[in-house]
């Protein structure tokens, strides 16, 4: 088969790895990509939000099936594009993917059909925000309707912090129209978790656990970001797979169908458990950055035919297979980020690293520059390693991120810490 994977992250780099291993791959292409994906995929020059220019590509070369990492084309409708072409293509159509797209249709929706979630309102205004917050105590959390980069959550913790956050919204408009209306809700208290599960329409196949590490520092202090570190299993869950399945995931697939928006792709919960039991923080369309990575090495499946079943509408997968081992991921960051990130600064020492056992390392933002690979952006690079339990990944993991080195760079130390201190293991 011939595939094209959409994106240039450590996700996609991630899902070429893994595609890369399918004895039923003959060809495979990756657009825009970057310098680790290009040594396993051929990287097409084209930027993901060009759907147009990515379906003649996939025309002309007769690509047998499309997988897209990042959520922006899929709210601008690539898969829509796509099949009206008759190109299969692995992920939601335009309407599906407002799930991620719009937060307010999100809660909206979970509101109607009774899916476990923070209570909420929904602000036009600064004041409208001041109103609601007040209802609702400190901390609150107010997050942007639109698209962020995983950025556009605040959590006031007080007055002076809420008028901070207002600024920002409504002043500085960092976010842009993506704030246009703001979603107030309560602070939901307990462990966050990433459910992520692939859907073909009416079936659900869940993927192994997973948590993701949000917060840019230690202790899960500082700024929202994409996310420092993610591992498999998460640690925390028990036993409320089943729970999170017949209350969260079949209801809203079912909803999305009833609304004539069937869903076909990545449906991934972000998950707080509380305890009243597990509590929607958000949905996104695609998997997550850097939960894929960890996910996607404990797979022990070949993914492509599961992701060319999903895309004609039906899986032959009753479900998915999990290595025991355990797997880390912990993301290498440039000083500034997530807002102004020192870039072009020259990185060694990562040859070194994929000798140690067990590691993966995978391209997040770099770029080459007189032959010369340099961090071009936040999120540089995932170090993910995998051993027989969460603690010998995790040890290998950093590991591994200490050979490599850049002057800005940064990183988290605390990964896993905390799940392995309540192990007590």
């Amino acid at each position: 088969m011939k595939v094209l994977v959409i994106g240039s992250g450590g996700r996609e780099h991630a899902l070429c790895w893994k595609l890369r291993q399918s004895p039923l791959l003959k060809e495979l292409y990756c657009a825009p990509a970057n310098p680790g994906i290009a040594q396993i995929a051929d990287p097409v020059p084209i930027p993901a939000d060009e759907i147009h220019q990515l379906a003649d590509f996939a025309a002309d070369l007769k690509i047998d099936l499309t997988v897209v990492g990042p959520e922006l084309p899929l709210t601008l409708g690539i898969v829509d594009e796509f099949i009206s072409r008759g190109l299969p293509i692995f992920g939601p159509r335009r309407q599906a993917a407002e799930l991620e797209g719009s937060k307010v249709f999100a809660k909206e929706l979970m509101r109607r059909q009774g899916i476990p979630t923070a209570n909420f309102e929904i602000a036009h205004s600064e004041d409208d925000v001041r109103k609601a917050a007040a209802r609702f105590g400190f901390p609150v959390v107010l997050k942007t309707d639109g698209l962020a980069a995983g950025k556009g959550v605040l959590i006031p913790k007080n007055a002076e912090q809420l008028e901070a956050a207002l600024k920002t919204f409504f002043e500085e408009r960092r976010f842009g129209t993506a704030a246009e209306k703001v979603i107030v809700e309560e602070c939901l208290q307990g462990e966050e978790i990433s459910f992520i599960s692939l859907c073909d329409g009416e079936h659900i196949l869940p993927l192994a656990t997973t948590k993701d590490y949000k917060r840019l520092l230690d202790d899960d202090r500082g700024p929202n970001t994409g996310g420092m570190g993610a591992h498999s299993p998460a640690g925390v869950l028990g036993g409320a797979g089943g729970e999170i399945l017949d209350r969260i995931l079949r209801p809203t697939v079912r909803a999305m169908e009833e609304a004539n928006r069937s869903f076909v792709g990545v449906l991934y919960a972000g998950l707080m458990l509380t305890q009243e039991g597990p509590k929607v923080l958000e949905f996104n369309v695609r998997l997550g950055d850097p939960e894929a990575q960890p996910l996607l090495m404990r797979l022990d499946e070949d993914l492509l035919p599961v992701l060319a079943s999903g895309a004609a509408g039906r899986f032959e997968h009753p479900r998915l297979r999990f290595r025991k081992e355990a797997t880390a991921c912990i993301v290498l960051a440039s000083e500034g980020y997530p807002e102004k990130p020192t870039k072009g600064e020259p990185i060694t020492g990562i040859e070194a690293a994929m000798q140690q056992e067990g590691i993966e390392v995978f391209h997040a933002a770099t770029a080459t520059k007189d032959d010369q690979l340099v961090a071009a952006g936040g999120r540089v690079l995932n170090v993910c390693a995998s051993g027989p339990t969460l603690r010998d990944a995790l040890k290998r993991s950093y590991t591994a991120a200490a050979m490599i080195r850049w002057p800005s760079k940064i990183m988290r130390h605390d990964i896993g810490r905390r799940v392995l201190n309540r192990a007590g293991g």
